[in-house]
């Protein structure tokens, strides 16, 4: 069960054709490890959430419901973005963006 998939990814943007399957696919791949890296998390942390089960006691069961829907509404936000602004994205500004979405996980306070 991974965070967005791709056909979740289409329905956010709005696009019903298979024509931008792949550049879809990698804006996801590069949303998904912005936000990871913007929200510090580790290899395992990340493999965790993504996976929804918790293989340690870092995430209780609301904490881990807490931080997957941060996370996906980051993921989400950034994949939009660098969609519609394909050409003239400005990275500094979404990742300034992104830092406010996931501050409370890059502080270690939700739950």
């Amino acid at each position: 069960m991974t965070l967005i998939s791709l056909e979740e990814a289409k329905q956010y943007l709005r696009v019903d054709s298979a024509d931008e399957d792949a550049v879809i696919g990698s804006l996801l791949n590069a949303a998904a490890g912005m936000c990871r890296d913007v929200a510090r998390l580790s290899d395992t942390q990340w493999k965790e959430i993504n996976s929804g089960r918790s293989s340690s006691d870092s995430y209780s069961k609301t904490k881990m419901a807490s931080v997957r829907e941060t996370l996906r509404v980051a993921i989400l936000y950034a994949v939009g973005y660098l969609f519609e602004h394909r050409e003239d994205a400005d990275h500094h500004k979404l990742a300034l963006t992104l830092r406010s979405l996931l501050f409370a996980i890059r502080e270690g306070v939700v739950g």
